[in-house]
């Protein structure tokens, strides 16, 4: 290991980026307040806000917990050495370079996987458990990371293996990655919820009756092409709720948590309806998929630039150059700067969410339903009703909810 530019680059930016997030989290901890913000004094008593508190209070010990932890693997890991030695004993078997990089990312991906489990235990056997929100046995969490990590061998080797190819034989080989990339998650985006998706949960079709005469009725008022409505049994994993669109083009479904169909009224149910309905209408999805597009294409002539650099390869103690090095090594790199980008990512993703509640509040002409169904949601998921603005920046997709209310002009 070599103490040069690239090293300091990369430490300072890991390190400053952890704390960053440290003082966000200390700064949104700092914020709770025990007064119930007055828009949702009808709907979440003393019991309950105090109790919403507490599990922000737990997510946040968690969080920081697993990422002190995390940092101080990946910097003892690479200060001793660890990816030249990996290196080198992937090397040792002698399986070409497509192989051995396999091997190589296979290894660290495994032993990620062995680190995180001990959090992700607690997390849903400890943390989602004591707050009343774990409905899952350990079998099934076995087999959901069994299931995963078999998909992820069928699914993603193929793809690293076709990366690592391209890397190596083909000219301009960052403009093929990213044309496969693409191509490829469009194809997953498209197949996931009729292949993928029912390995984990089943899907049955919404029973006949208001609710999905209401559901159909909306859709045929916004002129969206819904060819399926579904219950998920998300009550097998946890008592929280949501809703959530899948497919492209005219193959769209939208799928229905069995535990938000309980706790929410017809009128409720179709404002969230519209609320993603409205995400299609104002093309937020065409948007945020080229914005997605554009970004990948900018991370792969990056990568293209810095495939084997020698001075980055010096500085984690590698002693030969190589593709597969070189995309471990890239993604280490990009991390503080897709923490960059995640701002504002998420910034334009929470005035997207502001324009799909103003759609359906306007298309139902039920602003109240909607924000009920939010005051519901936020209750029942014991949401965070008094996040830091500096947190909110930095880590939310969606406004927080006293504020979406408020937007509804409901109060």
């Amino acid at each position: 290991m070599q103490i040069n530019a690239w090293f300091l680059i990369i430490v300072l930016a890991l390190f400053l980026f952890w704390k960053l997030d440290l003082f966000a989290t200390l700064l949104n901890l700092k914020a709770l307040t025990p007064e119930i913000p007055d828009s949702f004094r009808e709907f979440v008593d003393e019991e309950v806000y105090e109790t919403s508190q507490e599990y922000t209070k737990a997510k946040a010990v968690l969080g920081i917990g697993e990422s002190i932890f995390s940092l101080v693997v990946l910097f003892t890991f690479w200060w001793l050495g660890g990816f030249g030695w990996l290196d080198n004993a992937v090397r040792g078997y002698e399986q070409g370079p497509i192989v051995t990089g396999l091997f190589f990312i296979g290894a660290l991906l495994v032993a990620q996987q062995i680190l995180s489990t001990p959090f992700d235990l607690y997390g849903t056997f400890g943390l989602e458990e004591k707050f009343g929100f774990n409905r899952s046995t350990l079998a099934t969490w076995c087999m959901d990371r069994v299931k995963g990590a078999v998909l992820g061998v069928l699914i993603g080797a193929p793809l690293l293996a076709a990366l690592l190819w391209i890397f190596q034989t083909v000219p301009v080989a960052w403009l093929w990655g990213w044309i496969l990339t693409t191509a490829f998650s469009l194809a997953l985006t498209y197949i996931a919820p009729t292949w993928i998706m029912p390995l984990f949960n089943k899907f049955e079709p919404l029973p006949e009756g208001e609710l999905k005469t209401e559901i159909h009725s909306m859709a045929e008022k916004c002129e969206f092409p819904l060819k399926e409505v579904t219950v998920m049994d998300g009550s097998k994993r946890s008592a929280k709720s949501n809703a959530f669109f899948t497919g492209l083009g005219n193959n769209k479904r939208i799928a229905l948590f069995d535990t938000l169909i309980e706790n929410h009224t017809v009128a409720e149910l179709v404002g969230v309806l519209a609320h993603e309905i409205g995400h299609f209408k104002k093309r937020h999805i065409v948007k945020s998929l080229v914005i997605g597009i554009l970004t990948t294409g900018a991370m792969f002539f990056l990568l293209g630039l810095m495939m084997e650099n020698r001075s980055l390869f010096d500085a984690f103690g590698v002693e030969k150059t190589s593709v597969y090095v070189s995309l471990v090594l890239f993604g280490i790199l990009m991390s503080p700067i897709n923490d960059l980008l995640s701002i504002a990512g998420n910034a334009m993703s929470r005035k997207h969410e502001f324009e799909a509640d103003a759609y359906a509040a306007e298309v139902t002409g039920n602003p109240e339903a909607m924000a009920n169904a939010l005051r519901k949601l936020s209750k029942d998921n014991l949401s965070n009703l008094t996040p830091h603005p500096f947190y909110v920046l930095l880590n939310y997709t969606h406004p927080p909810v006293v504020e979406r209310v408020k937007a509804l002009g409901v109060q």
